[in-house]
């Protein structure tokens, strides 16, 4: 097989989370772990910092990376889903796997993941360590899946383990109340390793210091040590709490020399260091487009809010989602004032863009339905004046096409 049909064999065969659903969730770690000891233990063979959360995960978990690489290390990054292209999930140095590793490493392995079942995630988290291995970095920054616990991330025994935030999402997995989440996401947290909580909440601040109390780790909460953000080129409001919690993290790694230049240039430049793609993402000026890939009430609600702080005369919104979505949490967050094109992302978890409209009219949200989202942003394009504002956003997926 190519990269392509490789590819698209990993896609068609085995259960992807992000574009299954639920169905194609593996509430446990037998799988990973059979992997793991197929391929001798890569994640035994390098350093890294394991990074969970509702929101800010994934931006978080660039940010330290991009300031590891400013100190000159090799830094390898695991994060998910990717836009794209899959390889954007596997990166060292801002550098995506080459496919000609992706091809090989399906084509060498792939009686054992066939015989297994493993699923999509499982598969992609082996390739990854393997590859770090391979090219013998010196830490890797390890984003979470899906909750912690029983995420297949969750082999690795980390220098430092972070955790970002709490919020109501995927609770038909993880729970439905912030303290079931808080210990899911509490399950990465190792014993006698540090682990820094990005937020405080009444409700999941508890459990935390619970389970690091059971594992003697030590737990630092990143306000407590970093009262100010550093300034960063990923624009987003939310930012703010990301650049602290990733500095506070920063701190606490052992073992490496990072000055406050190094932490500076690295928060500067995290989109040139990473590639990190689809946070506040500015596509065009005359009429600006921003695409952002915030899908829930906790990220919606800072979008929303920085959505209403910008210069503009009117508003233009192509919104898609997924089909899982809690449309009660997250629509009464967007602006009345906007014109709506509503459209449905091309997988199969995508919510059909008539339904979404239905819903969005409860809350006053009006506007038209569109086949596609290529095609709900080529009107959105062809609406807008020099001086509106089209935002793309309502799910990664939305954006993916996009971009």
């Amino acid at each position: 097989m190519n990269y392509q049909e490789t590819i698209n064999w990993m896609f068609g065969r085995l259960p992807m989370y992000q574009r299954q659903g639920k169905t194609a969730f593996k509430a446990k770690l037998d799988g990973i772990q059979g992997f793991s000891t197929y391929l001798k233990h890569p994640e035994k063979k390098f350093k890294s910092i394991h990074v969970a959360g509702t929101n800010g995960k994934g931006s978080t978990s660039h940010m330290i990376a991009s300031v590891l690489q400013e100190a000159g290390y090799k830094v390898g990054l695991y994060t998910s889903p990717h836009l794209k292209d899959f390889r954007e999930r596997i990166k060292i140095n801002g550098k995506e796997i080459p496919e000609d590793f992706v091809v090989n490493f399906i084509k060498d392995h792939k009686e054992f993941l066939e015989q297994h079942e493993l699923s999509f995630f499982e598969m992609t988290v082996g390739m990854a360590f393997d590859y770090f291995v391979e090219e013998e970095i010196d830490i890797a920054i390890i984003e979470v899946g899906l909750g912690g616990r029983l995420d297949s991330t969750n082999i690795i025994m980390p220098e430092l383990s972070v955790i970002t935030n709490i919020g109501m999402d995927h609770i038909d997995l993880l729970g439905d109340d912030l303290s079931q989440i808080a210990l899911e996401k509490a399950g990465i947290i190792k014993h006698r390793t540090p682990v820094v909580i990005g937020e405080y909440h009444q409700e999941t601040f508890p459990v935390f210091d619970e389970v690091s109390s059971i594992n003697e780790a030590m737990m630092i909460l990143a306000e407590d040590i970093e009262k100010e953000s550093y300034p960063t080129d990923l624009t987003g409001k939310y930012q703010q709490m990301n650049s602290r919690t990733a500095v506070a993290a920063i701190r606490q790694l052992e073992g490496f020399t990072i000055s406050d230049d190094h932490i500076k240039e690295g928060l500067l430049h995290v989109v040139r260091n990473t590639g990190l793609m689809g946070r506040w993402q500015l596509l065009s000026m005359q009429p600006k487009v921003i695409c952002d890939t915030a899908h829930n009430k906790e990220g919606l609600k800072w979008v929303m809010q920085q959505l209403e702080e910008e210069s503009r005369e009117e508003l233009h919104v192509v919104l898609g989602v997924v089909g899982d979505k809690n449309l009660e949490d997250i629509l009464p967050l967007f602006p009345k004032n906007a014109k709506y094109y509503f459209c449905t992302p091309d997988i199969p978890r995508g919510l059909k863009a008539v339904i979404l409209k239905e819903n969005a009219s409860v809350f006053k949200l009006e506007g038209s339905v569109f086949d596609s989202v290529a095609e709900a942003y080529e009107n959105a394009l062809k609406n807008a004046a020099k001086e509106d504002l089209i935002y793309i956003g309502g799910s990664t997926f939305t954006v993916a096409e996009i971009l």
